[in-house]
This record gives C-alpha cells, sequence and structure tokens, in this order.
C-alpha cells in the first residue's frame, strides 16, 4: 500500500505535464468564436451617451464596422486606445465601442482623458451582449460587415502591425463586397 501512494505524486507530475503541454504553442489572440459568419446577436441595450436612446442590431446594418469591447477597468484597452483614435480619426474607420462590463461614470472618465473613437457605444454593464458574442474579456475587436454579419474576432490590443497584417485585409474584404 505505501509503495501505491509513492507514485501518486508522479501521477499528478504527468498529469500536470500533459495539461500545460496541450496549451504550449497556442496562440491566445486566436480564440475561436461561434459568431464568425453569423449576425451580430440580437440586443437591446442603451446608448452610453443618451440612456433614452435605445440601440439594437441596427447599428452595424449599412457599414463596415469594427465592435471595440473596452472597459476604463482594463489596461490593455488604455494601452490600444490611442491607436483606435488615429484609425478613426486617420483612416476613417468606423468604430462601435461596446462598454462592457463598466460603470457609466468611469466610462466617461476614460473617454475624457483619452478621446473618444467610437461612433455609437452601446453600455453593456452586465455584459449581456458580451456574454451572447463569446466576449472572454477586454479588449476584444470584431471585424462586422454591412449585413451586421461577425467576420473575424480578435483577443487583445489593437496596434498597428494587429490592424496592418491581421484587421485591415478583412475589413478591406469586407469594404469589397458591400
Amino acid at each position: 500500500m505505501r509503495r501505491l501512494l509513492l507514485f501518486i505524486p508522479l501521477l499528478i507530475a504527468v498529469g500536470i505535464g500533459v495539461f500545460l503541454f496541450a496549451g504550449i504553442g497556442k496562440d491566445p489572440t486566436k480564440l475561436e468564436s461561434a459568431r464568425i459568419g453569423k449576425p451580430v446577436p440580437e440586443f437591446q441595450l442603451q446608448d452610453l451617451h443618451d440612456p433614452e436612446h435605445m440601440l439594437d442590431t441596427s447599428v452595424f446594418q449599412g457599414q463596415v464596422s469594427l465592435l471595440n469591447v473596452w472597459a476604463e477597468w482594463c489596461p490593455s484597452c488604455w494601452d490600444e486606445h490611442e491607436y483606435l483614435m488615429h484609425l478613426a480619426s486617420n483612416e476613417g474607420v468606423r468604430i462601435v465601442g461596446l462598454n462592457y462590463k463598466d460603470q457609466r461614470e468611469t466610462a466617461f472618465s476614460f473617454l475624457g482623458r483619452l478621446g473618444n473613437p467610437y461612433e455609437t457605444i452601446i453600455f453593456d454593464p452586465r455584459g449581456s451582449l458580451g456574454f451572447d458574442l463569446g466576449v472572454y474579456g477586454a479588449p476584444e475587436t470584431y471585424v462586422i460587415d454591412a449585413d451586421g454579419v461577425v467576420l473575424y474576432r480578435h483577443v487583445g490590443v489593437v496596434n498597428e502591425r494587429v490592424w496592418q497584417e491581421v484587421l485591415l485585409p478583412v475589413f478591406n474584404q469586407a469594404k469589397g463586397n458591400s
């Protein structure tokens, strides 16, 4: 019986090793999304700036958009914000914000300090639309076509490299098809 007990740490170590090996080499920004190729889920949420105005999927109709999931509490959102400002003001990219699990006051503080690259901001304090999209956390950015269909999902910070190498080709293809 004692000899069997000696093998328990070995079995635990092997189990942990197999678990870790399965995750090595996987890119955490390449999380699969069940939403790719499907419309943005139906929602009815407030506009961050005008709580009386309810937003729905019509926000995405007629124009290719980036949907950027962000929050004041998210350090990576602070990191990417300057580049989002560049995309909106210098490149003419339409960005819709999804303020995710945040408080209205802190969201305003964030935008007041850093600027507002968003044409519209969907206020999702409970994370309901985020949940339906399959959001793991902020930031996440989706390319949405002019029909409101999710074409691509990027997990993590949007910077020049990500824009040029990953998002821009999908964005341009969507614009060519609209």
